[in-house]
């Protein structure tokens, strides 16, 4: 029996991964902050799949939730065959007037936390000869995206991160994976602040649709894969064919909050 450990898994990308993988049989250790909507979803896993499902409320924000993750994992005997480093968020608006501890926490979850746990859980994989991490960037690790800064920012830096470290993990058993989704059924708008219509809300992704792109992305071992079908696949294309700076104006444009119109 295999064990998978899915950070933001209270909701969203995270509980579906949770939900195929249990499909599967692979037990799953649960982390979020929300520790009633983990013991429901831990619940429903345990009774409709038959598997062992561990509940770990934390904020990932936080260097000794990180800590305690591992601790109460690997550091109890507990091998995690599977990492998926979901856990983040985005903030939407111009970044001079943003909430300065709220971009700072997204830097914390969406960089510093995966890296922490990529770090923690990677080395016991390489010992062992085997495992998978799996952390889930975006479209927008490929394109600077104005009023998303630093939401974009972060998820280049997934990007690149899961890519090299690919590459330095190609000959000891160990796969890295980075799933980049457009925009998908989430309550990521909601958390973000962005309208919908940013996100192109006639072509939401499933959860499910990403979820199954990225396992089958493992099966293939393949550094990087854009979840989502072709649309997303063009728009992560456009940075290499239009000049930065013309890409970028015109993006600005599209996702300008309406109170800078006019």
């Amino acid at each position: 029996m295999t064990t998978a450990l899915i950070t933001g898994a209270s909701s969203g990308i995270g509980a579906e991964f949770a939900r195929q993988l249990a499909s599967r049989g692979t037990d799953v250790v649960l982390v979020a902050r929300s520790r009633d909507r983990l013991q429901q979803l831990a619940e429903e896993l345990q009774e409709r799949y038959e598997i062992r499902a561990t509940v770990l409320a934390g904020d990932l924000t936080r260097p000794e939730d990180i800590e305690r993750v591992y601790e109460e994992t690997e550091g109890r005997g507990t091998a995690i065959d599977l990492l998926v480093n979901n856990a983040g968020f985005g903030d939407y608006g111009e970044f001079a007037e943003s909430d300065r501890a709220k971009i700072l926490s997204m830097v914390q979850l969406n960089v510093m936390a995966l890296v922490d746990l990529t770090h923690r859980f990677l080395q016991p994989m390489r010992q062992r000869g085997s495992g998978c991490i799996v952390n889930v960037g975006s479209i927008a690790s490929f394109q600077a995206l104005p009023y998303f800064a630093v939401y974009a920012a972060t998820k280049a830096f997934v990007l690149s991160f899961s890519e090299a470290l690919w590459a330095e993990n190609d000959k000891t058993g160990v796969k890295i994976l980075a799933i980049c989704p457009g925009p998908t059924d989430t309550n990521f708008f909601e958390v973000s602040g962005s309208p919908p219509s940013n996100g192109n809300s006639s072509q939401l992704v499933s959860p499910e649709t990403v979820v199954r792109e990225a396992i089958a992305a493992l099966d293939r071992d393949t550094a990087c894969t854009i979840a989502g079908g072709l649309v997303n696949q063009a728009i992560a294309t456009l940075p290499r064919l239009f000049p930065r700076d013309v890409l970028v104006r015109a993006i600005e444009q599209q996702f300008r909050p309406k109170s800078r119109e006019n």
